[in-house]
């Protein structure tokens, strides 16, 4: 079934964006990533990570309550090697410094074929799949994980929440082989816990497998579930671990009090983020069949993976790819009746009139 949308003028969201972080406190160079990426996330379909759920995550976990830092400076910690940094975030915008790290380890890919950033005191940097595609589209592969803001997920087997959302993303510059970026990016929860909302507004019941109650029992009932359970069992817990064991590698103290007043006073309550990019070239074998370019051999792999039967496959990052290219035919950034009314807290807060669906013209997607 498809469903109506209402275009927004890039500029006229972005302005706004900027305006609410400038009003909160954040410099104009944060304020301009915030609004970067809230529009890479509208522009690309991104509906669980636009700018209501941005400005949201810093109400409930950063300016508005004092965990983060606007105007926060980054410090580089000492480091004996070349390709890998560590920063100290200070619990500067998540966004911001997302943008920034990836950056950095483009550079320092383009120097030593790989680039590492690791990042304690974080905040929250919202949808990880924006910045890996930023670098895939410049040319490079690019990883990034995160420890989630607070912890809401069971590990297998178990009952009480210890563990974050804990995104993975991934992005290969597949551009010359299907046109997009080829993108992996998923939390390691079986649902977000914002899903489990809207299913207790809506009056549904959870799929089996999604949540426990608080003595840590399953439940399909929204209104009764505490925490989450990881996707694919033993698999998704296995994955949601590795960004625990990042964070523990980098600074990151105790996954149950992350983001709570819980523990010792002196504790640590921040996530952590670790970004990589790797330069193709460093990773240019040279012995390709029949003699195909590195390119090539990316082209010719990806075919015979669609190949006779598959032809209908999606790629990874090509739901993406095609939200972009429809908003770039639209002209603007698609947003829904429900979200246009969203916004209206937003342009309460700066002093702007609110949005309304008449003013803008709309379009149909298929979802």
């Amino acid at each position: 079934m498809s469903i109506e949308f209402h275009v927004v003028p890039a500029s006229r969201h972005d302005e706004l964006v900027r305006s609410v972080y400038l009003h909160r406190g954040y410099s104009l160079e944060e304020a301009a990533d915030a609004a970067r990426f809230c529009h890479s996330a509208a522009r690309h379909g991104i509906r669980t990570h636009n700018a209501l759920k941005a400005v949201h995550l810093d109400d409930l976990f950063g300016s508005k309550v004092g965990r983060w830092v606007p105007q926060a400076e980054i410090t580089k910690r000492p480091s004996r090697f070349a390709a890998a940094e560590v920063w100290d975030a200070h619990h500067k915008l998540g966004q911001s410094v997302a943008y920034k790290a990836m950056a950095r380890c483009m550079e320092l890919a383009d120097q030593f074929g790989v680039g590492i950033v690791s990042v304690d005191n974080a905040t929250h940097y919202l949808w990880g799949g924006g910045y890996v595609i930023d670098a895939a589209l410049k040319g490079y592969i690019a990883y990034t994980n995160c420890t989630s803001a607070t912890s809401e997920v069971v590990p297998f087997g178990g009952k009480s929440p210890t563990m974050g959302t804990n995104p993975h993303s991934w992005g290969f510059p597949t551009q010359q082989a299907v046109g997009f970026p080829i993108v992996m990016d998923w939390a390691t929860s079986t649902v977000a816990m914002g899903r489990v909302q809207q299913f207790a507004r809506e009056g549904k019941e959870l799929a089996p497998g999604w949540a426990v109650d608080a003595d840590g029992n399953p439940t399909v009932d929204p209104n009764k579930a505490a925490a989450l359970l990881p996707f694919g069992a033993h698999k998704g817990y296995g994955l949601g671990l590795i960004d625990e064991l990042y964070a523990a590698f980098i600074g990151g103290s105790l996954p149950s009090i992350r983001g709570t007043t819980k523990g010792a006073g002196a504790d640590k309550r921040g996530a952590t983020f670790f970004f990589q990019c790797i330069h193709p070239d460093a990773m240019l074998g040279g012995d390709y069949a029949f003699g195909r370019t590195q390119a090539e051999n990316v082209k010719a792999c990806l075919e015979n993976i669609l190949g006779p039967g598959n032809e209908d496959c999606l790629l990874p990052g090509q739901l993406e790819a095609r939200s972009a290219a429809l908003a770039d035919h639209c002209g603007g950034l698609p947003f829904t009746k429900a979200e246009i009314a969203g916004f209206a807290h937003l342009t309460q807060e700066v002093g702007q009139p609110a949005w309304t669906t008449e003013e803008f013209p709309t379009t149909t997607i298929q979802p």
